[in-house]
């Protein structure tokens, strides 16, 4: 199965990084973000991704077109013009990295994703949010809902759309934008998508998560996964430095495929590039 990533905002609300880098490049402990979230669905068997580039996506396709050299020990034979490689340490992803435009809303993004997708099943997620989310059993629960999609549902206290779920089945029953009312039971991303929902966005100025997912809400089309673990999005410069503070203490939640030890940054940090 496939996996969709959006990765083409402005990340307006963390613009102390963002000057320089699109959001999905900013750095928890020596990697992107975006790294971290390849990492949980690599764990999962998932390993082919399609970025959904806009805001500085040139820096993007710059990290994977650099990633194994940067991920290598090398030695550089400038007399004889050969490169010898002694330690590879590149991920087995492969990686679409497609140029959905600068202002495409996240609907416009999914849908230029559509010839890249094909007629099958996909993951669909956010380019700033990790967790410990069991993606196969997401797919698993996708699968027996026979619905169009499946939404993650998490809790959240925020600045978020609220999710209002039926209480006797696993389904969305509206979609509005987050009160103080709320229960704190938010969209968090990490979507099972059928092919078919391509078919609900119009162009580049849909929004996602408007008409689309009222759509199907109003079709019952809409599945709910609710997820009682750990997420947490990278929405400002607070929320990066909690998830450094949580990866420095190596009590990452998130951190699911974890070794004896911690990943070593990488060499070049995309910051000094």
């Amino acid at each position: 199965m496939k996996v969709v990533i959006l990765a083409g905002g402005f990340g307006t609300r963390i613009s102390e990084e963002t000057v320089t880098l699109p959001k999905p490049l900013v750095e928890i402990g020596g990697r992107p973000i975006l790294w971290h979230i390849m990492k949980l669905y690599a764990h999962h068997g998932l390993t082919d991704f399609m970025i959904c580039c806009g805001y500085k996506g040139h820096l993007i396709k710059k990290y994977f077109l650099e990633y194994f050299e940067r991920n290598s020990d090398v030695t550089v034979d400038l007399r004889n013009n050969t490169v010898d490689v002694h330690r590879a340490a590149a991920e087995p992803w492969r990686v679409t990295l497609v140029d959905t435009g600068l202002n495409t809303m996240t609907g416009g993004r999914i849908k230029r994703m559509r010839d890249y997708v094909g007629d099958e099943p996909f993951c669909l997620t956010y380019g700033d949010g990790v967790s410990d989310i069991d993606i196969s059993s997401l797919i698993q629960f996708h699968r027996q809902q026979a619905a169009l999609a499946t939404v993650t549902a998490v809790a959240q206290p925020g600045r978020f759309g609220a999710l209002d779920l039926s209480s006797d089945r696993p389904r969305v029953t509206g979609f509005r934008e987050k009160s103080g009312m709320d229960g704190h039971i938010i969209n968090g991303g990490f979507f099972v998508l059928e092919p078919a929902v391509f078919d609900l966005i119009d162009g580049d100025d849909t929004v996602w998560e408007q008409e689309p997912m009222r759509r199907l809400v109003s079709e019952d089309q809409l599945a709910v996964y609710r997820h009682q673990g750990y997420w947490q999005n990278m929405d400002t410069l607070r929320d990066k430095h909690l998830l450094q503070e949580l990866w420095d203490s190596g009590k990452a939640p998130w951190y699911v495929w974890r070794d004896a030890k911690m990943p070593a940054p990488a060499h070049e940090t995309t910051a000094s590039r």
